[in-house]
Parts: C-alpha cells; sequence; structure tokens
C-alpha cells in the first residue's frame, strides 16, 4: 500500500510530546512490514537550521479566495523514509511549533489548515498516488474535510485515517481568523456562533478514526471522557477504533541503556539498587537502598493528575519512603512542589526542567513509577517503567487500564497497582497498598518485576493492526 502520514511533529526530528513517538516508530514499523510510508510535515525553524534541505520540485503555488501562498517541498531521506517538508516561513520559521513560551500563537489555526492543503497540492505536484493518508490530532484533522471537497478527482480512490492522540486538544478557532478556510465554498454548515472544532471536522469527514489504545476509543464515546465530542463519535462508533501505541524498547531498554551505571535484566535484576543508588544522588537524596523511591516524570499539568497528589503529600510523606519528580509546565504546581522539597529535603526531590539521563535514571532507579491520571489515551512512561522493573501505580484511564494489571484483580499475572476513583483518598490508599506489598511480600514484589520485564506491547504488533484496517477501506 501507498501511505501518506501527515503529521506536525516526529521524533528525533522536532518534538513535544508523545505524538513524536508515534510519528517515528509507526511508520517505520509499517515501512518493516513492506508498506511503502512517505511523510509530510512543517519545515519548522528548528529543522531548517539542522538540515539543509534540497526543493523536491519547483516552487508551488496555492489559493484561498483572501490569500496566496507561495510554498517550498523540501525533501529528506532519513531512516530508509522519504519525509516531505512544507516550507513556508511566513507559518513554521519560527522557535516554538505551537507557542512562544506557554502562549500559543494566534494563528496556529490558520498555520495548520494550510498545512492540510498544502500536503494534498504536494502530494499531486509530486505525483504520489496514495491509497491511504493518514492524519494525526488537530493540526491535520482539516486534510479529511479538504479531501472530500477537493474538486479534480485526483483523490477520488484515496481514504483517510484520523487518529485521536488526545481529545482534550480540538483545535477551536474562529474562522474569520483562518484565512485560508473562511472562504471555503463547503465551510459554513461546520461553523458554530463563528468558530469550527477542528478536531470535530476530522472527525465527520475521515474514512476511519482511530486512538491510541481500546480503553480510550470507549472513553471517548462517553461525554466526560470524549471532552464533549461523544455526539458526533457515536454517529461514528462502527468507524472508531483503538489501536494500542507501541513501546521504543530500542531506546527503552535497561540492559544496554547509557544513561545507566550499571544494565541489568530481569535475570540480574539485583543489579537494578545501582541506578537506585545513582538516582538519589542525582537528585540530591540520602543514598538509602532499602528506603522505597515513588518517581514521577512528566509535564506538570491538571491532567498529569496533580490535584489529587498534592493535597496528599504531607500525609504520604510521614511513610519513610522518598519522591522524586522531574518536569515542567504549569507555575502553580511548580511553586506547590518546590515547597515540598525545600520542607522535606531528604524525603522530597522536585526536579523543575527536563533531562533525558534524568528521565532514564527514574525509571530505572525507582521502585514505583506514579500516572495518577485524570486521563491518558494511552501513555508510554508506565510501559517504560514495566520495561525497567519498577511497578506502575495508575489510575484505571485510557491505555494506563490496557497495560497494567492490578495486583489484587489477578495475583498471577498483576504488574502493578490500579486504582479508579478520581480522588486524593484513592490514590493514597492505592500508594499504600503498594507499600505494604513492597515491605511484606519481597519475593512477590520481585516476582511483579520480572512479569512487567517480560511485557512487550511492540510497534510491530501496532503497524500490523493499522495494515488491517488501511486494506479493510481499499477495494
Amino acid at each position: 500500500m501507498n501511505i501518506v502520514f501527515a503529521i506536525s511533529e516526529v521524533e528525533d526530528l522536532v518534538k513535544t510530546g508523545g505524538l513524536a513517538d508515534v510519528g517515528k516508530a509507526l511508520p517505520l514499523a509499517l515501512r518493516e512490514a513492506g508498506e511503502d510510508v512517505v511523510l509530510f510535515m512543517p519545515y519548522y525553524k528548528a529543522i531548517a537550521d539542522e538540515y539543509k534541505l534540497a526543493d523536491a520540485c519547483s516552487q508551488q503555488t496555492l489559493f484561498a479566495e483572501s490569500k496566496v501562498y507561495h510554498y517550498n517541498i523540501k525533501q529528506l531521506s532519513w531512516n530508509d523514509l522519504t519525509i516531505y517538508f512544507i516550507d513556508h516561513p511566513e507559518y513554521f520559521n519560527r522557535d516554538g511549533l505551537y507557542s512562544s513560551q506557554y502562549e500559543a500563537y494566534t494563528d496556529n489555526a490558520e498555520r495548520f489548515s494550510f498545512f492540510s492543503g498544502a500536503v494534498l497540492h504536494a502530494i499531486q505536484a509530486l505525483g504520489l498516488q496514495p491509497d491511504i493518508i493518514h492524519c494525526h490530532d488537530w493540526h491535520t484533522a482539516m486534510l479529511p474535510f479538504l479531501l472530500v471537497h477537493e474538486q479534480s478527482g485526483y483523490f477520488a480512490s484515496t481514504k483517510t485515517v484520523f487518529t485521536i492522540h488526545n481529545a482534550a486538544f480540538q483545535g477551536v478557532h474562529k474562522l474569520a481568523d483562518i484565512p485560508y478556510l473562511r472562504h471555503h465554498p463547503a465551510i459554513l454548515p461546520h461553523v458554530h456562533g463563528g468558530y469550527i472544532n477542528m478536531l470535530q471536522s476530522g472527525i465527520q469527514f475521515a474514512t476511519k478514526i482511530t486512538t491510541v489504545s481500546p480503553n480510550y476509543a470507549e472513553e471517548l464515546l462517553t461525554d466526560l471522557g470524549s471532552h464533549g465530542l461523544h455526539d458526533r463519535l457515536m454517529l461514528r462508533k462502527d468507524d472508531l477504533s483503538g489501536i494500542l501505541n507501541g513501546c521504543d524498547y530500542g531506546q527503552w531498554n535497561p540492559q544496554d541503556d547509557d544513561f545507566l551505571p550499571e544494565n541489568y535484566s530481569a535475570e540480574t535484576l539485583h543489579l537494578k539498587k545501582e541506578s537506585k543508588v545513582a538516582l538519589q544522588k542525582a537528585s540530591n537524596l540520602p543514598q538509602q537502598p532499602d528506603v522505597p523511591i515513588i518517581g514521577m516524570v512528566c509535564r506538570l499539568t491538571e491532567q498529569k493528575g496533580f490535584s489529587y497528589l498534592v493535597p496528599i503529600l504531607d500525609d504520604l510523606l510521614q511513610h519513610n519512603l522518598q519522591v522524586i519528580i522531574v518536569g515542567t509546565g504549569d507555575p502553580g504546581v511548580c511553586m506547590d512542589l518546590d515547597e515540598f522539597a525545600q520542607q522535606h529535603p531528604t524525603q522530597f526531590s522536585f526536579i523543575n526542567g527536563f533531562s533525558i539521563q534524568h528521565a532514564h535514571l527514574v525509571e530505572a532507579g525507582a521502585d514505583f513509577f506514579l500516572m495518577p491520571s485524570q486521563f491518558e489515551p494511552c501513555g508510554l512512561n508506565q510501559m517504560y517503567s514495566l520495561a525497567y522493573g519498577t511497578i506502575p501505580i495508575v489510575r484505571s484511564v485510557g491505555g494506563l487500564k490496557d497495560t497494567v494489571v492490578d495486583c489484587a484483580q489477578n495475583p498471577e499475572t498483576s504488574t502493578g497497582f490500579v486504582f479508579d476513583a478520581p480522588s486524593p483518598e484513592a490514590l493514597l490508599n492505592c500508594i499504600r497498598r503498594a507499600l505494604l506489598f513492597y515491605h511484606e511480600h519481597p519475593s512477590r514484589f520481585r516476582q511483579m518485576q520480572v512479569r512487567g520485564m517480560k511485557t512487550r506491547f511492540t510497534w510491530g504488533a501496532a503497524a500490523a493492526k493499522y495494515a488491517a484496517l488501511y486494506r479493510s477501506m481499499l477495494p
């Protein structure tokens, strides 16, 4: 099959979150399975600074009713894949992908509506004949709409897949602020109160809709889980499926992780203590290998469950344990965590920032990894944690529910600790249950670690499911 990925970020090129992981790993897995995959993404400043790329063809011109867009198509051969970049400096030659500091660019809807249209235009300019165009999140959500209303007939046999990575981000903007779309002859029925919801458009016009875990697909059919889009998704429920993301075990493997002081495996799990001591040292905590560590690496946002965690920290730190949190984000959360770190310097460490080395050390050196998320479409850190023999403590939402088996649910197959209720009390009870298990059942704790390390969520399995979905759409 000829598959085009339209996506706004790809790991190793530019990244702000898990979308980039998918942008790299899934095309590579599909390519490994024998499919013909090319990618389209914006030619951001960070990429232009890193790669001086040649044009794939002559300069292109794209017309909207109120504006003329001149752009170039850059080409990069990367990991046995071809990536085409839409080069329009006015929109993409900026320091950030979507924002400056924490302020979103006011023209994001225009930038990515143009990008969606330019991908379709560039496909024709390059003479590509895609069977499938796979679009991702609100940044490319207008592409299925534009394809359905494309007049040339070039895409008559092309189908679209639209993947929702996080329904909380919907791309709701005033149509008046989107020159590329505001005079489109078919746009007005999709405008409400002067606003257009780009994610909603992708849901309506894509041939098939996917999301990043089976449980999140079920949650999207509820009002709370879909962030208000459940009515639209219920209309398309027969075309909606959840395919679990994979884990990049090439980057996250304790057997050959260069960031660790000592590599280890399920057979040499005792060597994990070397990483624990290194983590305590790097986090300025007392080096006590027998004290349980709860680690957390994430964006400091409400989604990640800090409204459950912060209220229980005083109670939690009454126990003989250490807590290490690494991340950046909400200034209010940062202030709370800083305060706790100052009050409890021997038990609580907060690293306000992100370093890949510290992230790897937390995954390897902690005994438990905490993810008390309000919602979590898939989640990757719980997969990394399992691979490193670090027991996840998670809330039963989205992909966390699909990947972590609670100790009480099935002791023979359990890989972690899971709680349901969205409350600080439920989180505290779950953590206490995990600590009790750690202290009273060390051999069973070790067995749980080994089970986690032998669990695999591969991109090959995900790619096979996507390929089957693609084929089901073709004649």
